[in-house]
């Protein structure tokens, strides 16, 4: 997957792309890369995740769930999302922001498909990267 990039990933014929709010909007990114992945930041926004869902966005990511170092947390996220989301969707929904091996059960548990943890694996103080994903087995 490309981040915010549709012709860099249709370039790398890479699976898909993520589009974040001031991205291409989905409906234009769709005729580029044609049936690969799209993926829609929907920040804490309900009426976010309704626009993603009518343009047919592959899967809704929502976050941050918790304080990440990765990124400046803007958004706040919550376990009540989740849920409220699943009730009008069948969209996956990937949940981003300070995920590590201590909270990501309880996002699995309250209904998110995938997560997306990077600065846990990555920029782990105490951990090599192979560790730190081993820990969230």
């Amino acid at each position: 997957m490309v981040n915010d990039d549709v012709l860099l990933a249709k370039k790398l014929n890479s699976d898909g792309c993520h589009l974040g709010q001031n991205d291409m909007k989905i409906t234009k990114a769709r005729k580029i890369i044609k049936n690969k992945i799209i993926g829609v930041t929907c920040h804490n926004s309900i009426k976010l995740a309704k626009l993603a869902i009518k343009d047919k966005a592959d899967y809704l990511a929502f976050g941050a769930f918790y304080d990440s170092t990765t990124k400046k947390t803007k958004y706040k996220a919550n376990l009540n999302l989740l849920k409220k989301v699943k009730t009008i969707t069948k969209t996956p929904i990937v949940a981003i922001g300070g995920i590590n091996s201590n909270n990501y059960k309880k996002l699995l548990l309250n209904k998110a498909n995938f997560l997306a943890i990077s600065g846990y694996v990555w920029n782990n103080k105490k951990l090599k990267p192979i560790e730190a994903i081993k820990k969230l087995k």
